[in-house]
């Protein structure tokens, strides 16, 4: 392998292989509850404080929305107050970036706003799909138009038009459709119900339903794919006139990449911030280290450390990640170095996210010289250099303008030499200090 011209070098990051990531790390809010809190804030019309939100790329797009949307979004010293303007606005053009989840929230929840919504972003948005959620929206009464292709962005949206009833959706593309559908339900003239024909990533539906009840929302579920939601006045606990706090809690998604780094050269390294009994899907990801052999201990005051295997090395694992998608690329960043073959399945929706993910992993850990078969739904990556070192030429790996890529291949490159990552500021989409504390934790060891 060698180096590629076609990347101009200030665009590109080198990884230092051979040494151990070890230390104590504070991992950032979660990217998944800021996005809620702020789509709740929208939905509830009234002052919502969110602390310790996450400052990302995606979220700080969320907030020029919301102000865009005539509702004024102050930031003190670790944390955001959102509350509704003093005048309306009538019509605004959002971007979206390639915010995915905002995207789909803001689609549901601006239905519930009079006003006339353009909704658009990069080019890579206008290929994730969002016409089931459409479909879904316009039987409850809702009007949205597509501005160009039908079922992708750019759309418009007609405030003001969500009715209420009865609605089916199919949400196997993503969870994110039925959480849109959850919390638009809250601000719909009636009660909303949803039976859902197909459903992937579960466990983020269980962060949204935690989400509105924290904020005295409505959500009854009288079986296990139906939901009904009723219109509910959201806001704090207490005398009327008060102001609504939520606090954010740490981020599982990102705290998995320094926990992989921890599995794969070492460690220990120690995360702080992580509740164990979370809600979110990749608290599992925790799970799936100690089945490849990693120390996993769980601490109170929300801590937890990683270290490698004691003896032996990782072990290879077969997973349906179907209920944690966004860890695919981290567990097959760590598979040439496991004793056997990872399989990995149940992921076909990676294809419609920033990146085709499963495309994009399989290329470059071919590029690394680490063979990956693609499979529809999944990838399977065998333990290449577990006997035997790997390659030491140089090469420039390409994350596909995925956030996610880039830090799972800078995993992998903590025993790959040679390896440059390209466009290494990817990764300010939800984790913008992601290498900063790489860093921090390889000079630890």
């Amino acid at each position: 392998m060698t180096d590629s011209p076609a990347i101009p070098t200030e665009s590109r990051r080198a990884v230092a292989a051979g040494r151990r990531a070890r230390g104590r790390l504070a991992v950032p809010p979660s990217k998944s509850f800021t996005h809620r809190y702020f789509n709740l804030a929208l939905l509830a019309r009234r002052p919502l404080i969110v602390e310790r939100p996450l400052d990302a790329e995606d979220t700080r797009l969320f907030r020029a929305a919301l102000a865009r949307l005539g509702f004024t979004v102050e930031e003190g010293p670790g944390q955001v107050a959102i509350a509704p303007g003093p005048r309306a606005v009538a019509a605004a053009d959002l971007d979206c970036g390639n915010a995915g989840t905002m995207f789909r929230f803001l689609v549901a929840s601006l239905t519930t706003l009079p006003g006339r919504w353009r909704l658009d972003g990069v080019p890579r948005l206008r290929e994730r799909p969002v016409g089931p959620l459409v479909d879904a929206l316009r039987r409850l009464g809702a009007e949205i138009d597509f501005a160009g292709r039908d079922g992708f962005a750019p759309l418009i949206v007609h405030g003001g038009t969500l009715a209420g009833g009865s609605t089916r959706l199919d949400a196997g593309a993503s969870s994110q459709f039925l959480s849109a559908l959850l919390m638009a339900g809250l601000a719909a003239r009636e009660a909303v119900t949803v039976e859902v024909a197909a459903l992937t990533s579960a466990p983020y539906v269980e962060l949204t339903l935690a989400a509105i009840a924290e904020l005295g929302g409505d959500v009854e579920r009288p079986a296990a794919d139906v939901f009904r939601v009723r219109p509910t006045a959201l806001g704090p606990a207490g005398p009327p006139g008060g102001v609504a706090r939520v606090r954010v809690e740490g981020d599982f998604s990102a705290a998995c990449y320094p926990a992989a780094a921890a599995a794969l050269t070492g460690g220990p390294v120690v995360l702080v911030g992580l509740a164990a009994g979370s809600r979110q899907g990749d608290r599992a990801f925790f799970d799936l280290l100690a089945r490849m052999g990693a120390t996993v201990e769980w601490r109170e005051g929300g801590e937890v450390e990683v270290a490698g295997p004691a003896a032996g090395g990782l072990t290879a694992i077969a997973a349906d990640l179907g209920a944690l998608p966004d860890q695919v690329p981290t567990l097959a960043a760590l598979a040439p170095f496991a004793r056997g073959t990872t399989v990995i399945r149940g992921v076909r929706h990676l294809r419609i996210k920033e990146s085709d993910r499963l495309a994009a992993m399989a290329a470059e850990l071919g590029r690394l010289g680490a063979g990956a078969e693609e499979l529809p739904d999944g990838l399977v990556v065998p333990g290449v250099w577990v006997d035997r070192e790997p390659p030491t030429g140089a090469v420039v790996v390409d994350p596909h303008g995925d956030h996610r890529i880039a830090m799972s291949l800078a995993i992998t490159a903590l025993r790959r030499p040679g390896v440059e990552i390209a466009r290494p500021e990817v990764v300010a989409k939800s984790y913008p200090g992601f290498w900063e504390d790489l860093d921090s934790l390889l000079a630890g060891g």
